[in-house]
């Protein structure tokens, strides 16, 4: 049960990404203007096109002199392109596996339902968590992406989403950190991309904070810093299990922070920005799925949370490679339900999206081709 890999807090330090119009406030976006020597007022123009029509060609922004474009352009650099894209669910889910500026590969999945467009996307490449059933935790941690990185993996999946590759135009509604990564060990680049993605247009790109979910293993202090930022987007706590003993080995961040700690911080998160907690539960055959860890489960979050500030998602296990866990039988999951609810908390089971594209909860692991083996040098992400 135990996990070879070490936790990592702190990324490894690769080459920065190029600044970009989305990692900079308004304030730094007009002062960067200035620096290339034009008025001001076109960084609006220019942050009305990215964030507004959601286009970073220069060549639709034809309100902006041809000259002004040409400079402009050094604050859109490519940030993240798209080496491949999976479809599956009758085109309903769209996978996307995109390269960095230093070959660094991250993955992004967009999803159409009857009532919500989804994009699930990363905060790292790889991930330092080391859940032992998860693949982007086994697959380690690469680098944090920039604040530039993240917001522009939700600007082409509105654009993607807007030009009908779900079938039919749609709005992209709702954001989920719950790609490759924990967001809250890239804390201050992800704050700022929730504050660009939230933000109405021209300063952001207008997603209501109520559409917007950041996940996160259980990192008490970024929890509770988080809950101090005047964002009130939901709060996500991978959790998996309600005891001690199974979460040190399953959630090895448990070993610094248990049980307890973790749900007292989504208490208090949930007090101060007033949006209930989400609890999530990957259920594994014979692991976690046994009825007393439904029971205490239930009691732990009514007494820790509020049963009305508190929601529980179940996740059937999403199968990876090399993986000696399974999904529970659905009888199982029922009575996991059942016994949940039966404790006055909220319980469903979240429909599983993307398994046959590796797209699904767990499955993300940007794992290369062999044409970016060869274009990239793995070991320093240069191109060859």
């Amino acid at each position: 049960m135990s996990t070879s890999l070490p936790l990592v807090f702190d990324a490894p330090r690769r080459a920065t990404p190029p600044r970009h119009l989305a990692d900079l406030d308004p304030a730094d976006r007009k002062a960067a203007v200035t620096e290339l020597g034009l008025p001001a007022f076109r960084a609006d123009q220019l942050a009305r096109h990215y964030f507004g029509r959601l286009t970073a060609d220069l060549d639709e922004m034809t309100d902006l002199p041809a000259a002004a474009r040409a400079q402009l352009g050094a604050l859109l650099p490519p940030l993240v392109e798209t080496v491949t894209e999976q479809v599956c669910d009758d085109g309903q889910t769209r996978k996307t596996l995109w390269r960095g500026h230093d070959g660094t590969l991250a993955e992004s999945v967009l999803m159409g339902y009857p009532d919500r467009t989804t994009v699930c996307i990363s905060s790292q490449a790889g991930c330092g968590m080391a859940c032992p059933f998860c693949a982007t935790g086994q697959g380690g941690l690469q680098r944090n992406l920039s604040t530039g990185e993240i917001v522009d993996q939700v600007r082409q999946a509105a654009r993607k989403a807007q030009e009908g590759a779900l079938g039919e135009p749609r709005r992209l509604s709702n954001i989920v950190f719950m790609g490759m990564g924990e967001p809250l060990a890239n804390y201050k680049r992800v704050v700022a991309a929730l504050r660009r993605i939230t933000e109405p247009a021209p300063n952001g790109l207008g997603i209501s904070p109520r559409g917007v979910t950041v996940s996160t293993v259980g990192l008490v202090p970024a929890i509770d810093r988080l809950g101090q930022e005047g964002l009130p987007v939901t709060l996500a706590i991978s959790l998996h299990t309600p005891d001690d003993e199974l979460r040190d080995t399953l959630v090895p961040v448990n070993n610094r922070w248990k049980v307890a700690e973790v749900l007292d911080a989504g208490r208090r998160y949930a007090q101060t920005t007033g949006r209930r907690i989400s609890i999530e539960y990957a259920l594994i055959r014979d692991v976690n799925d046994q009825p007393w860890r439904a029971d205490l489960l239930g009691k732990l979050l009514r007494q820790r949370i509020g049963a009305k500030r508190v929601h529980v998602n179940l996740i059937p296990l999403n199968p990876t490679p090399g993986s000696r866990w399974d999904a529970s039988p659905k009888p199982v999951e029922r009575e996991f339900v059942r016994r949940v609810q039966a404790a006055g908390v909220s319980c469903t089971v979240r429909d599983t999206r993307g398994q046959e594209i590796d797209a699904a909860c767990g499955q993300l692991a940007a794992t290369p081709t062999s044409e970016d083996l060869h274009l990239f040098d793995p070991s320093t992400g240069e191109r060859l």
